[in-house]
This record gives C-alpha cells, structure tokens and sequence, in this order.
C-alpha cells in the first residue's frame, strides 16, 4: 500500500496541472510574510525577506513559473506576538497570499498557531525561525533542521569532547519546559548531564541572575538558546565575571549578525570575549563552494537590492523562496491553496544544490542537517 500512495500523489499532481492548463491564465502568486522588520530582530527578518526576494526575482526575470510570477508582501509585527496574529489576518484579508513564509519567534509562533488562523483559512506556513521542539502541526512546514536536531548534535559533540557536566541557558515562554525535557533526555542518552539551568525573560535580556546560577554551579560547557540581543549580553557579562564554560549558542539567535556588528566597533571585544563561542547551523555556509552558494552570491549581486548582503540567515529564506516556487511550479497552470499544501507534501529529496529538503510527513521541519560553527578573532564565522 505504501508503495502506491509513493506514486500516485505525484501522479495526481501532474493529471491536475494537465487538465488545468485549459482555460488557465497566468496568476501573481502573493506570498505573505509577517515579521520584526524594525526592533532588536528586524536585521533577521530583513535578512530573509531578502533572501526570499532575490529568489523571486530570479525567476520572474525568466518568465516565472508555468507563466506564474511572484510577489512578496511584508508586514512588520515588531516581534509583538498580538501583532503577528492581527496582521496576518490583515494580509490573508487585503493580499490573498496563496502561501505565508518566514515569521520569527516562539511566541509570535504560538500566538499565530492558537489562534487557528492557519487552519481556518486552510493556508500553509512554510520556513519559520523560532526555538520550538514541536510534533507536527497541520499547515505549518520547515525547511531546515529542528531544535531537537540541534540540541542532538550539540550534546552528542560535547560527550565526544569529554564535556558532560552541561548548563542551559533559554528563554522563559510557553516552550520552555519543553526545551528543558528535551535537553535532560537527550543528557541522558549521550551520558552527559544538565548541571545548571537557569532562564531569562521572554523578550528582555535581563540575564544577571542566570549568570549568578552559571557562575556558582561552574558547568563545563553552557548551551544557549536565547535572542541574539540576550546571548551578546549574556557572553559579555558572564565572561567578564570570569565564567569559563565553552558556550554553543543556537541558530536561531543569529549570532553572524550580532558577532559583524559587535566587530564593527569594538574589534577587540570579539578577539578576546566573543572567540571560541560556538554557533549551530542548520542550513549550507553561504561563503562555502556550492552550487546553491553560488546560485545565491550571483542572485545577491543582481539583486539591486541597498545594504544586501550574504549571511545564513539570507540563505534560509532562498531556501524557502525555492521551495514555494517549486510547489507552484508542481500545481501547474491552476495554481491554489489547498494545492500548495499538496504539493509541499509531494515535496521529497529535493536538491536545491548541496542541502536536500523534503516535506513528506513525518518531516515536515525539512531537512536533519546541523553543522558547527565558531566565531574567530576578527568576527567571522568559521566551519
């Protein structure tokens, strides 16, 4: 049975874009995307509106896809989760997106998902940047690995180096006790030990008293999933105060633009506080040989867009933007909603240049890839 239901959703995909070419007239495909444009997170949802956009502009250069063009429409949420919800129930209302795209967040995240706005209106999310350990949930996709994923690969890296006297160090919202199971399991599994836990205000970063539990329990190494803003000041603080942990900070807090702008002004900072620090990835280097590196510094180039620049987080929403217009591309000329979601979920093995994606259930967050990265004396990021 399995081997025929592995057929017959491509199958189907393709009678429906034959049967709909009659009649079919080219649409403006709007993909919608709520996010902190402006705030402590705006360079974050910046960075991937433009990934997003340089991708959109590729192919609509080349005369879309089955006659089909793109349009982005942003909103700013200023990282405020009631925001996230009225406007993307604004945007669905004015806009008509046949698919939303690149929101940031744990509590705009899950603001959005409470609110059955997704389910309701039958609209699919695809690519989002939020420290979540989540089952899978209707109408909500990934294209890179998960939190789990990268707590997995941090913990197993730090039982192989001999460091197992571990600290966490997180954000206090509606996933914490989550996050917090999940670390303690995956402790158990690789034979290390959640020494230390300590947390910080959702949206703050007011992190003194977590360094205070940090310095007195003394752990080995101090996994951080935290904003970018609460990591900086966390590192500063704990460093300065004479903590001695190594710290492996998540994607999510993207580290590469709070390190660029730190190095910007204060150089010697970086070199003597902010070296070593570990950061997880979850999607290729963009500074790496590749194809889909490639693809993106060219497309970065012609993308005309001011202040543009090539960073991870920009490679996440090309990824993103990639995958949408692939779904489009499956739906042929009929393009729709409910179509999108089908084909997200034809979506397997995809390979977009070197990183491989596929939405199929049971991995609807896209891809297991985590690498390791450090921050070097000058700022950059280092594999």
């Amino acid at each position: 049975m399995r081997k025929i239901l592995k057929f017959t959703m491509p199958f189907a995909l393709a009678v429906a874009a034959v049967l709909g070419s009659l009649g079919a007239r080219a649409e403006r495909i709007v993909v919608g995307q709520v996010a902190p444009l402006s705030g402590t997170e705006a360079s974050q949802g910046r960075a991937y509106a433009a990934g997003m956009q340089m991708a959109f502009d590729a192919v609509n250069k080349a005369g879309g896809v089955n006659g089909h063009t793109f349009a982005l429409v942003s909103k700013d949420d200023r990282a405020r989760p009631e925001e996230t919800v009225k406007l993307t129930r604004l945007l669905l209302s004015e806009q008509q997106p046949m698919v939303l795209a690149g929101y940031f967040g744990n509590s705009s995240i899950s603001e959005l998902l409470a609110s059955g706005t997704l389910e309701r209106e039958r609209v699919a999310l695809l690519g989002y940047r939020a420290a979540r350990v989540d089952s899978e949930l209707p109408f909500l996709y990934n294209v890179r690995a998960g939190l789990r994923d990268e707590l997995a690969v941090i913990v197993a890296h730090l039982a192989t180096i001999g460091l197992t006297r571990l600290g966490l160090f997180y954000e206090e919202d509606s996933g914490a006790s989550a996050l917090v199971a999940t670390a303690e399991e995956l402790g158990k599994k690789s034979k290390t030990m959640i020494v230390s836990r300590a947390s910080y205000a959702a949206g703050s970063t007011r992190v003194s008293e977590a360094i205070d539990t940090f310095l007195r329990d003394k752990p080995q190494a101090i996994i951080m999933v935290c904003s970018g803003a609460a990591a900086a000041r966390f590192i500063e603080q704990y460093r300065g105060e004479g903590g001695a942990a190594q710290l492996f900070v998540h994607s999510g807090a993207d580290m590469e633009r709070v390190t660029k702008e730190i190095a910007e002004s204060r150089l010697a900072f970086v070199s003597s506080v902010m070296q070593g620090v570990v950061i997880a990835q979850v999607v290729p280097s963009p500074y790496r040989a590749s194809r889909l590196a490639k693809e993106l510094s060219e497309a970065a180039g012609k993308s005309g867009q001011p202040g543009v620049s090539v960073s991870y987080v920009t490679m996440e929403g090309y990824i993103a933007a990639k995958v949408i217009i692939e779904a489009v591309r499956r739906q042929g000329s009929r393009p729709s909603r409910s179509g999108m979601t089908t084909a997200l979920e034809s979506i397997d093995n995809l390979d977009l240049g070197g990183y491989v994606v596929g939405l199929k259930q049971g991995l609807r967050r896209g891809s297991t890839l985590v690498e390791l990265t450090v921050i070097s004396g000058t700022g950059k990021i280092l594999q």
